[in-house]
């Protein structure tokens, strides 16, 4: 039941980011449905396989970026639109908030260490979509030559 929750209220949130980012009415079931795909899968390996939030975070956005990929193909959209829908779920907000106020209120190793962790998440979240990209590029390549080669 509670992956059922996570995935309605992350579906919910990345149309909301959609709307917000003006990205087109027809296109938010899809922004959605990516970010909620996005979260199940973070939520999933940081639950169950125990994996740590970076590692779960770069294969979530790994996974944004062959969809938004796909979709923007299929759909004739631009892929941005789909890629900061797919990662607003993943962004580390509430790592975020606790480094400022750990650094606020003068705990400066607490804040140090909150920033550690949500530069190496959001670093790992570029990585994902970057990583994404080459994959991408790789299959559109190979098939390209394959397609070649079919024709003469």
């Amino acid at each position: 039941m509670d992956y059922i929750v996570q995935a309605i209220m992350s579906f919910i949130a990345s149309a909301c980011f959609g709307v917000i980012f003006n990205a087109p009415y027809r296109k938010l079931l899809y922004c959605g449905l990516v970010g909620s795909i996005s979260w199940t899968i973070y939520y999933s390996l940081t639950t169950l396989a125990s994996f740590d939030a970076v590692h779960a975070s770069f294969a979530s956005a790994l996974v944004v970026g062959i969809s938004a990929h796909l979709l923007a193909k299929s759909l004739r959209t631009p892929m941005i639109v789909f890629n900061v829908s797919g990662i607003i779920p993943l962004v580390p907000g509430g790592a975020s908030y606790n480094a400022m106020r750990s650094l606020m209120e003068n705990d400066f190793m607490m804040g140090v260490q909150y920033s550690a962790r949500v530069f190496l998440i959001a670093g790992a979240i570029a990585m994902g979509l970057v990583f994404a990209e080459v994959i991408m590029q790789l299959v559109r390549r190979t098939m390209a030559t394959k397609k070649e080669a079919l024709q003469k």
